[in-house]
Formats: structure tokens, C-alpha cells, sequence
């Protein structure tokens, strides 16, 4: 069975009970047409059939669209906005308290997007009441993220950026002051005197919050937090920052002279000299044939020799 799609989790019920959930004025077309929707989009409150028959019925040439409304139905909200978006006349949005969820889709139907001073805008997640099984589940799982990003596309076309950052801040459910909504580019101005008067408000409606994660900007992180930037941070005085020198390197080690290769003690052999051998009597002292036949009176005589030679005489 499957659930309803909604970008509110349960209904955000009204304290106080129900009141009408819009209305139309002044639209046989002698000056602005006046529409307030001040209730949840869907179920027993403002449903697209409704409201887009009665918006056709429009001929005025400017249109006020009053919000305070904590979100609901998104089909039924997305056809409010393409309602307005199609319609000839000049739309513009008033957020008078509260567009959160689906409400805050709707708001981008006007040409132009004014939040009420202290107003707010939230956005998040579709969300579903799914009964069924594993499959059912999936199922809903991918349409959920379907319309999720159906969702952010629209609010990219509107504040510019692409449909994965504002599917983070939707993740989020990032809330915004009047002020943070013009800064984010949901909103084109904060109006400086409240639009609306005595004669067209409907009865001052009090929303139950506590069915979302945060109950009200002042409970929420500041936008920019949801996506990890804080907005106070301030970048370091240049003059505080010092310039290091950079390390000195330690000198090179010196590397020791490389000794150069001591020859080898290599004892050398001369060739041989075939006609040095030839020559070499050539070059040698003539013999003494004097010298030899002398020679033995020049070797004296031993003792032993000498008595040997008594004896023989």
C-alpha cells in the first residue's frame, strides 16, 4: 500500500484549531488579487484542485500571494506553484510568518519572493508513511529521492547553485531568517513595513513545530553550519602570518679524493736479442794466454801442501 508523499513528516497541527485554509479577494481584476494560504498544503487543508480552480477565476494583472504554512502535500504544492508560475498576471510572494517545507516550493511561484520582517523559510527532505515490504520500500525510497531532487532543482533555478548542494542543505533542514533567505538567494528583499493589514489577515495561526527536527530557526544551525562553514570565521591577518626561511640544508659532506690506481710492480723480462748473442764474443776481453800459464805462481802455496811436498823430495 502505498504511502502519501509529503515534505512534512506527521501534520503540523494547529493549536488552535483549523481556520480556512486560503482565500482569494479582489479578483474581478480593479487592483491586485489579494491570496493568503495560511495552512498545511494537502489533506484536510489547501488541496492544488481547489486553489488552482479558484486561481483561473483571476483576472487582476498583479497578484499578492500571502504564506504561513509549515509545508505538506508535494505533488498538491507543486501544482499550486506551477499554477502560479503559468498564470499571466505578476506574482509576488509575501512570507508573512512561516514557508517551511512544500510552503517554501510554493513561494518560488511568485516572480518576486518578499520575506515579512522575523519571518522564516525552511527547507528538507521529501519524507513518506510507507506500509508494505522490502520492495514496497525501495520503491518509495527512489521516489522519495526523485522528488528530493525535483525539490532542489527548484530552488536552484530560484538562489542559483547546482541541485547537490541544496539536496545537502535539504538533508540538513536548514531554517532561514528573512535576512539568511535574501543572503541564500530564496528571497529577493526583507520588506521594511509589514504587508499585511487588518482587513485581509486571516486569524493569527500558531504551528505546532515540534514534528521537525529543529522547532524553529532559533533551535536550528545557522545555514551556513549545515554545510560545514561557519560565517564568523574571519581569515588570519595577513601580518600575523610569518614567513618561515626555509631549513638550511646541511653542507655537503666532502667526499674524499679518489687516490689514483697505483701501477702495477710488475717485473719486466727483456725480450731476447737473437743478434746480441751473436756479437756478445765479439765484445768480450781477448784472453791473456801470458796470464794463464803464470797464473798458478801467483796462487800461493797452502802448509799442507808444503810439507806434503818435503816429504815426496
Amino acid at each position: 500500500m502505498p504511502g502519501t508523499l509529503r515534505t512534512a513528516r506527521p501534520r503540523a497541527q494547529l493549536r488552535q484549531g483549523r481556520n480556512d485554509w486560503y482565500r482569494i479577494s479582489n479578483n474581478a481584476g480593479t487592483g491586485p488579487a489579494v491570496v493568503h494560504i495560511y495552512d498545511e498544503i494537502g489533506y484536510w487543508g489547501v488541496t492544488a484542485a481547489d486553489f488552482v480552480r479558484d486561481l483561473a477565476g483571476v483576472r487582476a494583472s498583479e497578484i499578492e500571494l500571502h504564506l504561513n504554512s509549515p509545508g505538506g502535500e508535494i505533488f498538491d504544492g507543486i501544482a499550486i506553484m506551477n499554477a502560479l508560475r503559468s498564470h499571466p498576471a505578476t506574482v509576488t510572494t509575501y512570507v508573512d510568518s512561516l514557508a517551511a517545507s512544500i510552503a517554501s516550493v510554493i513561494a518560488m511561484g511568485g516572480d518576486r519572493v518578499v520575506m515579512a520582517p522575523n519571518s522564516q523559510m525552511m527547507i528538507h527532505e521529501a519524507s513518506s508513511i510507507e506500509i508494505g515490504n522490502a520492495a514496497d520500500m525501495r520503491k518509495m525510497a527512489d521516489l522519495l529521492d526523485l522528488q528530493s531532487d525535483n525539490i532542489a532543482s527548484v530552488y536552484a533555478a530560484k538562489a542559483g547553485g547546482d541541485v547537490a548542494e541544496w539536496r545537502a542543505r535539504m538533508t540538513a533542514e536548514t531554517w532561514y531568517t528573512a535576512e539568511e533567505a535574501v543572503v541564500a538567494g530564496l528571497a529577493d528583499e526583507v520588506s521594511s513595513v509589514h504587508s499585511i493589514t487588518e482587513a485581509n489577515s486571516p486569524q493569527d495561526l500558531s504551528w505546532d513545530l515540534s514534528i521537525f527536527n529543529y522547532a524553529g530557526r532559533d533551535a536550528a544551525p545557522n545555514p551556513l553550519d549545515a554545510l560545514g562553514r561557519s560565517p564568523t570565521a574571519e581569515p588570519e591577518p595577513a601580518d600575523a602570518v610569518q614567513d618561515e626561511a626555509p631549513a638550511a640544508e646541511p653542507p655537503a659532506a666532502e667526499q674524499p679524493a679518489e687516490a689514483e690506481p697505483l701501477e702495477p710492480l710488475i717485473a719486466l723480462t727483456p725480450e731476447p736479442d737473437p743478434w746480441a748473442d751473436m756479437v756478445a764474443h765479439f765484445a768480450a776481453a781477448p784472453a791473456d794466454p801470458w796470464a794463464a800459464l803464470t797464473a798458478h805462481f801467483a796462487t800461493p802455496t797452502s802448509p799442507e801442501r808444503g810439507d806434503q811436498s818435503k816429504e815426496d823430495a
